[in-house]
């Protein structure tokens, strides 16, 4: 009774973490890697074939699938249940002479790949079971070890913040964004080397960027542009969530080069072509991921710079926007309706009359 109830719980803590598993987009191996445990290891946990001897596995698996606080401590007690019946150690018989003898607790690694088996996983020899391993199923954990792994998991529960691998304060210095004088948030004005990290992993996601260390306004288009593409608030500032996001985060933010823009404006507007190419070149300089903050905190988006009240007119979002050529088709939309350049004014005018001898796709 004892042990189907244990394999009960070990069944629900496995279904649960693999729930979690399914949020993300990674395959075991990815996510292995992403958790610094092995592949197998990480099978065996969401199958139920064993358990994690450390929650924090648990919890930076709940990061990768974006879990919030609660679902951690949901995670937290499953784990708790999972792993109580299988301790190695069983409880000291109190005596009438004096309190129960201390129970030693061996020395032993503690990580993503320390682990303790499920019931149906217990060791045994040919005769029956592994010594001692009936009566361990049988007791709980001495309240000692109880204790200090509990209060372990429960800090570690406390230190929850969704988002990322792991607390700032802990990461490793593989990290710069965490460490030293790039522990404050990176931002617009800013020159430095952390600048410089950012952009470096800015350009790692295929975006184009020169690295320099200025944080100047081509970084800031970049920075939200990687937010927006992450899901994150895009305020253009580098904070906790978004160098998490930059070093975890498997994004590309490759798009179309200038000439490519330049021949899907032809191909979509025909004959006005050369006036609609020099107004995305006005508005955008033909970049996909041009982004322009407004002054009431509006802003306009992509190749010919839709604005927010007018992406809500054609039912967009900001991710749309930011494909060029769902752009594009938007721009030659609200073109379409009166068939002239009214929503851009001021690069219609520049536009439409271009310097004596300059070409039709010429600055």
């Amino acid at each position: 009774m004892q042990g189907d109830r244990a394999e009960a719980r070990v069944r629900e803590f496995a279904e649960a973490l693999l729930a979690l598993k399914e949020r993300t987009p990674h395959s075991y191996e990815t996510l292995a890697a992403r958790l610094d445990i092995s592949r197998s290891a990480l099978h065996r946990y969401c199958s139920g074939r064993a358990v994690p001897a450390d929650f924090d596995v648990v919890r930076r698996l709940a990061r990768q699938a974006r879990a919030d606080r609660d679902e951690v401590t949901e995670m937290h007690r499953l784990w708790v249940l999972a792993s109580e019946p299988r301790t190695p150690f069983p409880a000291p018989e109190p005596t009438a002479a004096g309190p129960p003898t201390p129970v030693p607790v061996e020395d032993g690694p503690v990580g993503g790949e320390a682990e303790a088996l499920s019931p149906a996983a217990t060791p045994a020899d040919e005769g029956g079971e592994a010594v001692g391993a009936a009566d361990s199923r049988s007791r709980r954990w001495p309240w000692a070890v109880a204790a200090v792994l509990g209060a372990a998991a429960l800090a570690a529960v406390l230190l929850w913040r969704p988002g990322g691998d792991e607390p700032s304060e802990t990461v490793a210095d593989n990290r710069p964004l965490f460490t030293g004088e790039c522990q404050e948030p990176v931002r617009d004005g800013q020159s430095d080397k952390c600048v410089r990290e950012v952009q470096q992993l800015l350009a790692g996601t295929g975006v184009t960027i020169g690295i320099d260390g200025i944080f100047g306004p081509e970084t800031l288009r970049r920075v939200e542009a990687f937010q927006l593409r992450v899901g994150l608030n895009v305020d253009g500032i580098v904070d906790d969530d978004t160098k998490r996001a930059l070093y975890d985060e498997d994004v590309s933010l490759k798009t179309w080069s200038k000439k490519q823009v330049a021949d899907r404006v032809h191909e979509v507007f025909g004959e006005k072509a050369d006036t609609a190419v020099r107004i995305a070149r006005c508005q955008s300089f033909l970049d996909p991921l041009y982004i322009t903050p407004n002054t009431n905190g509006t802003r306009n988006w992509g190749v010919f710079q839709i604005s927010d009240a007018r992406l809500r007119d054609l039912r967009g979002t900001p991710e749309k926007a930011m494909d060029p050529d769902w752009n594009i088709r938007a721009a030659h939309r609200l073109w379409a309706q009166d068939e002239d350049f009214s929503d851009w004014p001021h690069c219609a005018a520049a536009a439409e009359d271009p310097p004596p001898g300059e070409g039709g796709d010429a600055p």
